[in-house]
Formats: structure tokens, sequence, C-alpha cells
């Protein structure tokens, strides 16, 4: 009844589990695949999420290793400048773009051999409840700890757009995105001297191309401003991913029951209009962490978490979703040129989260 069981290996899951090994509590961490998935692209590691990897003694490394974002810039698909930001201008330190497989590789460097089990499928989450002190629904936006413990049996509402994203060799300018109607692409770097892209697009769920993505990609982002044409040619088709994108929705009362608790996209997936999915996850663990390795009972921890990190995350989704449609939609263009003017504002609020969840 000691072992806090932490159902998923992403990355709010590992960083829990870290968490709790560092301070020297014992922590299993259930994974259903055969490996950690370290697939994706780029993360923004804004300075709420860097204080709380330095909480786990990841900070400078990742710090080493991400490509430092110093300013975004917002275009039309021709080309003209629609406003440049400062990025740091807010912030104590500037976002750090990091893959998704280089941060994984951290977190799962800084646990103890044989915490993490593959290829385990967790089908009774009550029989984990009964054996261990606490277990953790870091399983992702498909959730099953979310579906059996907390009566939601999906929970998931589209967001009305699909997203493709890669990798490419090469630096293909500043970070920023490209705006059109009902469509963006965005480029960011990341370590390696590579380039991550994104391209959401408004589409209904469930729309697939028998052709191929990239003819549609090229069909739609093809004749854009340098260097989308340019990135889209050194793209190959194999290592596009595509998916829709879903959202928590209504956002839960609490993300604890009983001596289970949510955290990461099971908790509160949100669309990635911000760039804060992971950075949330990485909150959402360390503050779980630091909670059940302070706290004797399993319980008033999760409670203090739920207090901690509840309603921060929901605001930050709820601002993602704005984003997301007031820069998607066609026809809002000049709203989204409004939102622009003021995202610098947005700084201050994605910077909170860790010093305002000290316990």
């Amino acid at each position: 009844m000691d072992t806090t069981v932490v159902v998923g290996g992403g990355i709010g899951g590992l960083a829990c589990a870290v968490a709790l090994s560092r301070a020297g509590q014992p922590v299993s961490v259930l994974e259903r695949q055969d490996a950690v998935a370290d697939a994706g692209t780029a993360l923004g590691m804004w300075p709420n999420a860097m204080r709380a990897l330095d909480a786990l003694g990841l900070g400078d490394e990742v710090r080493q290793i991400g490509v430092p974002q110093t300013e975004a810039v917002f275009r039309r698909p021709d080309g003209r400048l629609l406003t440049r930001i400062d990025t740091t201008r807010r912030l104590s330190e500037p976002v750090r773009l990091i893959s998704r497989g280089a941060l994984t590789k951290l977190l799962l460097g800084a646990l103890p051999g044989g915490v993490v089990r593959t290829g385990v499928v967790v089908s009774d989450v009550d029989s984990l409840v009964r054996r261990n002190r606490a277990v953790v629904g870091a399983d992702g936006i498909n959730s099953v700890v979310r579906k059996q413990v907390f009566g939601v049996p999906d929970g998931l509402r589209y967001a009305g757009y699909s997203a493709w994203r890669g990798l490419v060799a090469g630096e293909f300018g500043p970070s920023g995105e490209t705006l059109g109607r009902g469509r963006k692409f965005g480029v960011t770097g990341v370590e390696g001297g590579r380039t991550n892209w994104f391209a959401p697009v408004f589409s209904p769920a469930g729309r697939r191309y028998p052709e191929g993505n990239m003819p549609e990609l090229r069909r739609l982002f093809g004749d854009w401003c340098d260097p989308i044409p340019e990135i889209l040619t050194c793209t190959d088709e194999s290592d596009i991913i595509r998916h829709d994108l879903y959202y928590v929705g209504p956002p839960l009362k609490s993300y604890v029951r009983g001596r289970v608790t949510l955290v990461g996209d099971a908790a509160h997936a949100m669309t990635p209009d911000l760039g804060q999915g992971a950075c949330q996850a990485l909150l959402d663990g360390a503050v779980l962490g630091r909670c059940l390795a302070t706290m004797t009972d399993a319980e008033a921890a999760l409670k203090r978490f739920d207090s901690l990190r509840r309603k921060p995350s929901q605001a930050i989704a709820a601002t993602a979703r704005l984003t997301g449609a007031l820069t998607m939609r066609p026809g809002f263009a000049i709203a989204r040129d409004t939102l622009l003017r003021l995202a610098e504002n947005f700084a201050t609020l994605s910077n909170r989260g860790w010093s305002s969840t000290r316990s």
C-alpha cells in the first residue's frame, strides 16, 4: 500500500514518477505500449515548465539541449507581416524548444531501472486502488482511468480542426505562424539544427486523404510564402503525423476521486494553440509528486494537488480554445489580428503555474 502507481508513461506521468523517486517514495509506471512513446515534434518549455523541470533536477539539461525562442513572427500567406512579438519581454527566461523524444529521454533517464513497466494493459483500475497508496491516471486523452473512475464515458469534444505535423532537417527562419482563412502553418526550431512544422486546418472529424497527406498539404499551402513550400519539399510523406484535435469538455469538476487522480491530457487535454499542453502536464506531475512526497495522507495530498492545479490548467485550456477559434475560424480575421496585437499579454498568464502552486 506504499506505492503510487502511475498509469501511462507520458510526460505528466513520468514527471510525477521522477518527483516521487527523487523524494525516496516508491512508484511504478505502467505503460501499455511495448516502449514509452517518444514520437512527436517540438515542445515549447515556458518558464513555468522550466521551474518545474528545475524542481525535478532536469532544468539545466533542457536549457542545454533546447533551442531558445526569442521571438514569434506572424504573417499572412502572401508574406505580409502581421506582428513580431519579443517572447522574452515579459518572461524570466526564453521559451526552450525541445523535441518530445529528447524530453522523454531525459525523464526516463532520471528514473531508476524497473520503475517503468511496458506492455502492461490496465483494465481494472479499482484493483490497482485496493493494492496501492494512490493511482495516477496519466494515460492520455482517451484515458481509461477517467472513463472508469470518473464516470465520463467519452469526455471529449472535437475542436473543429485537424493538424499535420513534421520535423525536417535544416533551419527555416524565425519561429512563428502564417495565418490564412481556416488554416495556418507554423514553424519552430528544435535541437540538432532541425525545424518543427505544424499545419492545422478546419475540417470535419475523421476526414481521410486516400492519395496521401502531401498532395493535400501542397494544395492547401504550396503557394504560400517562403519558407513553407521548401519545408514541404523537404518533408517525407512517411514522417508526417496527422490527427484530429480534441479537448476535454466540459471541464472536470475535480481531478480527484478518493485515491485516484488525473494529470496531463487525461485531466485537461487542450488544443495546441498556445503550445502549453506539455508544460501543463509537467506542472501537474511535479506538483502532484511533491504533494504525495510531503503529505502522509494520500487522499489529502490529492485534494491539495487538485486545489493547486485544476483551475490554472483549465484556465489555460480555455484560453487555448479561444485562441484556436479566433485564429482558425474563417471570417475571424479582424478579431484574430486584434488578438495578435494583445498576444504579448499572454506571456504573463502562461508563465503562472509553478511559483503560485508551491504548497
